[in-house]
């Protein structure tokens, strides 16, 4: 059972800082060159100097980015540009945005979540990690002893009970408020009433949490817990890790999957390889798998394209360009297809295997137009973009021979494919907007 716990977060103190909007960041993973620049322009404390801080000149295994990173947050410790709670609290956080000119208002709570490996609790992964990401993450934690960004989690609450006792605990209370680059607006409330601490954290006992973003971030800090841990049992006669250590607990914003603001975008793709020319040669290649049929002629009809599929709702509907006669094709796959990706994908279950994006690189990619020669080598990385308009702008751009619009997974495929152990292809899942870095920190210490 995930044990959800209040913490006394440390937070930006605004008579330092000013307007929050100028110090919050996007997390790691989404910050470009050219968006570190401007967010280290924006203000000299803004976040992204813990959370991406610039490679210099002259690094070394003693002074480097990391390094920087636990400097600055020391220095703004002792300056009270950082403050840290009187009480333990719960952090109501609602994030309103707009997707295609729809508002949305996502409403979740950031808590200290108490770590479990993968597998032997009831906290479950959906994709797969890598170990780059995961070593920088634990340099970085091994250096400022902080979570400073939140792993994104999601619960089953059909009737949203939880989050409907942490709206009414906060109700009338100012929030504070930040909007990011993308014009995304946060609204936080830090929640310390612990008669409503304690139901949250009895209602959320019981239900299991499927990791949405931050799979790095999770296994990372399960790998800080286990080093400090080890640290701990060799100074303490080998005594275990105390239950209350912050080392224990992750910070983590929990979101409830049926809530309303939950929105999940595709991730489509950009082929560099294989080079398929026509539409023609495309539907050879996918023979009695797929239904073929013509969609329309140049870039920009990727709109209408897209407005099919999603009509459809079928995971198993594809949308393909090819560039040497600028056409969209629509693939459905049939019984054939779903016959043969038993048989390419017999490793794995039947939720995986009816996802798009499964379909589309295991049966498509890899199987029938062959993306693998004798030696295994693997094709190029695809680019991943989510909207329909960056589809067009990067088919304009003539590099790609080959593009494909994909359904994204469902929050429902993400508890199916997770329960059963299994986790999904990379960028399956795109959940949008991100979760603002900046907002509050938890100390390890």
């Amino acid at each position: 059972m995930p044990s959800i716990a209040s913490l006394r977060g440390l937070r930006y103190d605004p008579k330092h800082v000013g307007v929050l909007s100028q110090v919050i960041a996007p997390p790691y993973d989404v910050i470009d060159a050219a968006l570190q620049t401007r967010l280290y322009e924006q203000h000299p404390a803004n976040v992204v100097r813990l959370e991406l801080n610039r490679e210099e000149p002259g690094d070394s295994d003693f002074s480097n980015r990391y390094t920087r990173a636990a400097k600055f947050l020391k220095a703004w410790r002792e300056q009270g540009v950082l403050m840290q709670e009187s009480a333990a609290a719960l952090y109501v956080y609602h994030q309103e945005f707009e997707v295609d000119g729809q508002k949305h208002c996502r409403r979740g709570v950031m808590a200290r979540v108490r770590l479990e490996r993968f597998g032997t609790g009831n906290i479950h992964p959906h994709e797969e990690t890598m170990s780059g990401p995961k070593q920088d993450r634990l340099l970085l934690t091994r250096a400022c002893r902080a979570n400073l960004s939140q792993v994104f989690g999601l619960y089953p609450d059909p009737e949203g009970e939880v989050q409907a006792h942490l709206d009414a605990a906060v109700a009338g209370q100012p929030p504070v408020e930040a909007i990011d680059h993308l014009g995304v607006r946060s609204r936080m409330w830090p929640m310390t009433n612990e008669p409503v601490a304690a139901r949250v954290a009895g209602l959320m006992g019981p239900k299991p949490v499927f990791i949405a973003d931050g799979h790095h971030r999770y296994e990372t800090a399960c790998n800080y817990r286990d080093e400090v841990a080890q640290a701990y049992a060799e100074t303490h006669g080998g005594d275990p890790l105390p239950s209350d250590h912050p080392a224990n607990f992750v910070l983590m914003m929990l979101v409830g999957m049926s809530d309303p603001g939950l929105v999940v975008l595709p991730t489509h793709r950009l082929f560099l390889q294989p080079a398929v020319v026509t539409a023609g040669q495309l539907s050879m290649a996918l023979g009695d798998c797929f239904s073929t049929e013509s969609a329309g002629v140049g870039p920009a009809e990727a709109e209408n394209v897209w407005l099919e599929i999603e009509a459809e709702g079928d995971q198993g509907t594809l949308g393909f360009y090819t560039a040497g006669d600028q056409a969209w094709t629509l693939a459905r796959i049939t019984s054939v297809g779903r016959s043969r990706m038993e048989q390419v994908a017999a490793d794995h279950g039947a939720a995986w295997r009816r996802l798009g994006v499964s379909i589309l690189h295991r049966l498509v990619i890899d199987d029938l137009l062959g993306s693998r020669d004798a030696s295994h080598t693997a094709l190029p990385t695809p680019g991943y973009v989510h909207l329909v308009r960056e589809v067009v702008e990067g088919l304009g751009t003539g590099r790609y021979p080959l593009a494909t619009l994909v359904m994204p997974a469902s929050v429902e495929d993400i508890r199916l494919v997770s329960q059963t152990g299994e986790r999904m292809p990379a960028k399956s899942t795109y959940f949008y907007p991100k979760l603002a870095s900046g907002l509050v920190f938890s100390m390890l210490e």
